[in-house]
């Protein structure tokens, strides 16, 4: 249940999406949400059972594993890695495996009051992790978001699911972290960002949603010891930052930090994707990165980018100013780089995950990475996870792959990317990628 309570706007609220300078805006409403608890991620063996994945094995050097193995063209794979684990999503249900690979635990999203669209972290500071399933078919028609948090880092564990209504919502929401704050933006609606108390949810309490008019822009996954959440707009001419703090009555203020023009020759959203032996074209993702995290004091992420007419992936550190530090592009005179997530870890060493498809080639799963001293702007040579079996059938192709560091040693990065298997379905396979000390 919620109750809504009324907040005064200090100043004037974001006006479509903007935020001048100098300004601090508070919250354009509050509500209090009360959580549904799953006493277990298995409601103590009574959930239903989904079971997928596994078979640990080498690639290219590498443990590899599978995720998910019934996906459809919405796949949607996510991964989290905290506490042992490794938490994986797509849109047909939640998978708890360990870090060896092996299957642990699985449910379907009916478990966690329904939903489509999952995100996922391990924050490392609180040692939760937390995603996030929208459901537009609820039967009230509030079409909440989701927001799930387990009480440890044990995911077999306590979950605290917090139903935020969300009813002129669209598919595309991002979620985001930091020490103090849970953050959420989507699409649709007049107040399209809200943030939560990260205390509050872990202990599964009441907690209050701040909402916010406009769009603070992506959340970010705060992997710093940092208690402001920070929030990153992309457009044809300008990375744009904002934060939410914590004002001296408790509740969130949002600010700017800065607004710079990055002069990029690849901004545009990119074009769909040839695929061998058929006329259909498949989605290449979006310009807008569907994962940002904050290490270093830098912002991190990657997207798919429009390059002399085919899809290329292209990775950023950027100050908190948006200015950027260093970006690289990936990209191939006669193929093309789809579906890109980054990962950075305390050493500030990178990961870019992506999948690769042409007119010669199914849809298959990719990464490069780099050294912290590496060549400012490069990546290593691209490793193979696996080669695509056959064509899709349409032009949807999930909305993201997955990328983190763990969340236990903070060095090591893992990536999930999907794969045509031999009808052309979307199945999924985790791969970990070890930076020793």
């Amino acid at each position: 249940m919620s109750s809504l309570i009324h907040l005064p706007v200090l100043l004037l609220p974001f006006l479509a999406g903007s935020l001048q300078e100098a300004e601090s805006v508070a919250p354009s409403r509050s509500e209090t949400i009360e959580p549904i608890r799953n006493e277990t991620f298995d409601k103590q063996g009574t959930a239903k059972v989904r079971k997928q994945g596994g078979n640990p094995r080498q690639v290219n050097g590498y443990l590899a594993f599978d995720g998910s193995m019934d996906g459809n063209r919405q796949v949607d794979p996510q991964i989290a890695v905290g506490g042992g684990h490794v938490l994986h999503a797509t849109n047909s249900g939640i998978i708890i495996y360990d870090k060896a690979g092996s299957y642990v635990r699985g449910v379907p999203q009916s478990e966690f009051n329904d939903g489509i669209d999952p995100k996922l972290f391990f924050d490392p500071h609180n040692r939760v992790f937390g995603f996030d399933l929208w459901n537009p078919w609820d039967d009230a028609e509030q079409k909440p978001v989701n927001i799930s948090v387990s009480e440890t880092s044990d995911p077999r564990g306590a979950w605290n699911t917090y139903p935020v209504p969300a009813s002129a919502g669209r598919d595309g929401g991002g979620l985001g972290f930091s020490k103090t704050w849970i953050g959420y933006s989507f699409p649709g609606g007049d107040d399209r960002t809200f943030v939560m108390k990260m205390a509050d949810v872990k202990a599964g309490k009441p907690a209050t949603v701040y909402h916010f008019a406009g769009s603070l822009g992506h959340p970010v996954h705060t992997q710093d010891d940092q208690a402001d959440l920070y929030f990153v707009r992309v457009t044809n001419t300008h990375f744009t930052v904002r934060k939410v703090t914590q004002a001296e009555d408790g509740t969130p203020r949002a600010t700017l930090v800065g607004s710079t023009e990055h002069g990029l020759e690849h901004i545009q959203y990119p074009p769909q994707s040839p695929q061998k032996g058929t006329d259909q074209k498949t989605s290449s993702g979006d310009r807008n990165p569907k994962v940002l995290y904050l290490q270093g004091g830098h912002i991190w992420f990657s997207q798919a980018v429009r390059c002399e007419g085919r899809s290329a992936v292209q990775w950023h550190q950027i100050a908190l100013d948006g200015k950027i530090v260093q970006t690289g592009l990936l990209s191939h005179p006669k193929s093309n780089y789809i579906q890109t997530t980054l990962a950075v870890n305390e050493d500030l060493d990178v990961l870019v995950g992506f999948q690769e498809v042409n007119a010669e080639m199914f849809i298959s799963p990719r990464m490069a990475f780099r050294k912290a001293s590496d060549p400012q702007g490069t990546l290593r040579d691209i490793v193979s996870l696996g080669e695509g079996r056959a064509a899709t059938d349409g032009t949807a192709w999930g909305d993201y792959s997955g990328s983190v560091c763990d969340g236990d040693n903070h060095r090591d990065l893992w990536t999930i990317q999907s794969i045509t298997d031999e009808t052309g379905r979307g199945d999924t396979v985790i791969v970990k990628v070890p930076f020793p000390e």
